[in-house]
């Protein structure tokens, strides 16, 4: 496909840039539906972002002229922003989007948690977060939404019925949310997706923030909180704050920045507002690919995922249950085995084709192996599943009535349910999540 992508690319460059052509064009990993591309154009790397079609924008809240326009606003304010040096127009037939400076360092969560000096790189995460607030509307597209907090919570509440409404763990966080709404904030711009995998570094030093398309008005403890739940921490659950460090690091630099003080109750609402987001935003990934909307095997996988928001929704919220339900622990915790006798059983079956897709790994384009690494994955989940031993990991009920009386008057046979049905759906799902080692130690008493 760079074949076809590289002549329509030298052709938008010479109008932005001036002469030159473009060379090693090549598809970045990742992106469901986004697309991006790195290429080189008389000596410069460049990074184009795109839909490939005008369809694949239809819900967002604003298009790709609207995001670059917010991208060059954060770069002009002193953000580590990429520079926004080219638009696409409906005569380039490469859809909607738009092209910028590559910027050096890596995106990879792993990568930066490894590097020398994280403390230096949260400092500088909550410095360019206090940049991105103090971005004036002004400056912005007309478009930009801002967020009503109930209306927000409406929201999540319509998809959970949606969805089927039958994951009582996320029933009780939609009830915690309605029970808790702050009052309102005087708004500011929120990134919107500020969190590793959207942060580049290079030598413990941050040099890009990326993906702006979740850009909103809100809270500034939104922003905060989303990068420090636990799915974004990779693993480093320890480190509280991006997976780089303390909340009180954190939040010190940050304020020194910003000027604004971080409070600690909104900042717990916004985690818990995000984690029941993120969960649904996982579980919709299913009827994604159920309509046909987009059958990518990454949006299957995804919703699977949607078991470690629940584990780490259950965490927050019981803070709030009752003292006796909080203290009752459950010894329960198998681990599965092998059946090593006989025909090849179906684990042994789906191991067996895991295995071959890893052969063949290395002989494939960066975002064909992406997509390898995915599918593997996704014959994982299947074999725990089937190797899960009659466990009902499903819910078949409705559960947001039942969530009615929410979590401060939870018995405590029922938190001890959604315990461990939590624990036995992460552990087929996602069986190296961090928070499952935290959740088994707190709730079993088990190492």
């Amino acid at each position: 496909m760079s074949d076809s992508i590289q002549p329509l690319l030298q052709e938008i460059m010479r109008r932005a840039i001036g002469e030159g052509e473009v060379t090693d064009c090549m598809r970045l990993t990742g992106g469901a539906t986004m697309e991006s591309w790195r290429f080189v154009f008389a000596g410069e790397p460049y990074v184009l972002r795109r839909a490939p079609s005008l369809e694949f924008m239809a819900e967002r809240p604003f298009g790709h002229d609207s995001e670059a326009a917010i991208v060059r606003a954060a770069h002009a304010a002193g953000v580590t922003a990429p520079e926004v040096v080219a638009d696409l127009e409906p005569e380039d037939s490469l859809g909607s989007g738009f092209i910028m400076r590559a910027l050096p360092g890596t995106p990879d969560p792993r990568a930066i948690l490894a590097m020398e000096d994280a403390s230096g790189l949260l400092k500088e995460a909550a410095r360019d977060l206090a940049r991105i607030h103090a971005i004036k509307r002004d400056a912005l597209p007309d478009n930009v939404p801002e967020l009503d907090y109930a209306e927000g919570i409406a929201g999540l509440r319509q998809q959970f019925e949606e969805a089927g409404g039958d994951r009582p763990i996320i029933a009780l966080g939609l009830k915690w949310l309605a029970d808790n709404v702050p009052e309102t904030v005087e708004p500011v711009l929120n990134h919107g997706d500020y969190r590793l995998g959207n942060l580049l570094a290079e030598g413990s030093r941050l040099t890009g923030v990326l993906d702006w398309e979740l850009a909103h008005f809100g809270d500034p403890h939104e922003d905060l909180a989303f990068g420090c739940m636990a799915v974004w921490r990779f693993a480093r659950y320890d480190r509280p704050a991006l997976g780089l460090g303390s909340l009180e690091d954190y939040f010190a630099a940050y304020e020194a920045e910003s000027g604004r003080k971080v409070d600690r109750e909104r900042f717990r609402f916004w985690t818990i507002y995000r984690t029941v987001w993120w969960a649904l935003g996982c579980l919709r990934m299913a009827q994604i690919w159920r309509s046909g909307e987009d059958r990518m095997l990454e949006r299957v996988v995804i919703s699977r995922r949607t078991s470690e928001q629940e584990l780490d929704l259950l965490m927050l919220l019981e803070e709030d249950a009752p003292e006796e339900a909080q203290s009752e622990y459950s010894h329960w915790f198998d681990d599965l085995e092998d059946t090593e006798s006989g025909e090849a059983t179906m684990p042994e079956v789906l191991t067996a084709v895991a295995e071959w897709i890893g052969t063949i790994k290395e002989q494939l384009q960066p975002h064909d192996q992406f997509q390898a690494a995915v599918a593997r994955n996704a014959l994982g989940i299947l074999k725990r599943e089937e190797m899960d031993g009659g466990w009902d990991l499903h819910f078949h009920e409705r559960a947001i009535d039942r969530a009615e009386d929410g979590i401060g008057r939870i018995s405590t046979e029922a938190l001890k349910t959604l315990r461990m049905r939590a624990m036995a759906k992460v552990k087929v799902d996602s069986p190296k999540y961090p928070a499952l080692t935290v959740a088994r130690k707190k709730w079993t008493g088990e190492d």
